[in-house]
C-alpha cells in the first residue's frame, strides 16, 4: 500500500466524484496530536486547554513538514499518514517557550499558500491558527512573577501563583501543553 496523498482522490485525478477532497493530512496531524495529548493525560479531553493543545500541536506537526511530505532533523520518529516519519526532537524544539512559534506558523501558512494555494488541508490549518489566535482565555501569568530570585543557589524554585490570572491568546495555553505532552511521550 501506497502512501497517503495529502488530499484522498481515490486515484482519479480530481476529487472524488467530483465532491470535496479530504484533508488527509490535516487529519493525520491532529490525530497524531490527539494520541500525545491523550498519553501525557495532562487535561481532560474535550477541555478548553486539551483544544488549545491539540490545534497547536496538530498546526506544528502539519507545519513542520515540507509541502512534498519531507519531515524534520534526525531524532524519535512519529509515522504519518503521508509516510515522513514526524522528529519529536524537531517538535520539541519547535514548541519550546523561547522560539517564535506564532511568526513561524504565520510564515510557514504564507509560504504554503504561495507554493500550494488554500486546498483542505490549509483551509484547515488557517481556521485553527484563526481561533488559537483569536480565542482569549483567562488563565494563570505563566510569564508573570515567580517566587524566589533566579540564580540564587538557595532560592526556592520558581511558583506560578494560579490566582493571579489574566487575559491571553490561547495559542499561549496550548502551545507549553503540547510542548510538556510531547516531553512526557
Amino acid at each position: 500500500m501506497g502512501a497517503l496523498l495529502p488530499e484522498s482522490t481515490n486515484g482519479t485525478g480530481g476529487t472524488s466524484g467530483g465532491g470535496l477532497a479530504v484533508p488527509m493530512a490535516w487529519l493525520c496531524a491532529e490525530y497524531l496530536a490527539d494520541e500525545v495529548l491523550r498519553t501525557a493525560a495532562l487535561v481532560a479531553p474535550g477541555s478548553l486547554e486539551y483544544r488549545a493543545g491539540l490545534q497547536a500541536l496538530a498546526l506544528t506537526v502539519l507545519l513542520s513538514e515540507s509541502p512534498d511530505g519531507a519531515g524534520g532533523s534526525d531524532g524519535a520518529e512519529v509515522h504519518r499518514g503521508r509516510g515522513a516519519p514526524v522528529r519529536i526532537e524537531a517538535l520539541l524544539r519547535r514548541t519550546a517557550h523561547d522560539r517564535p512559534w506564532t511568526s513561524w506558523i504565520e510564515e510557514r501558512i504564507a509560504e504554503r499558500l504561495a507554493a500550494e494555494g488554500e486546498g483542505p488541508d490549509l483551509a484547515l490549518a488557517l481556521t485553527a491558527w484563526q481561533r488559537l489566535r483569536d480565542t482569549w482565555v483567562r488563565a494563570a501569568d505563566l510569564d508573570g512573577p515567580s517566587a524566589g530570585e533566579p540564580g540564587a543557589a538557595d532560592a526556592p524554585a520558581p511558583t506560578v501563583d494560579e490566582q493571579d490570572q489574566i487575559w491571553l491568546p490561547a495559542w499561549k495555553l496550548g502551545l507549553p501543553l503540547a510542548h510538556l505532552s510531547l516531553y512526557l511521550c
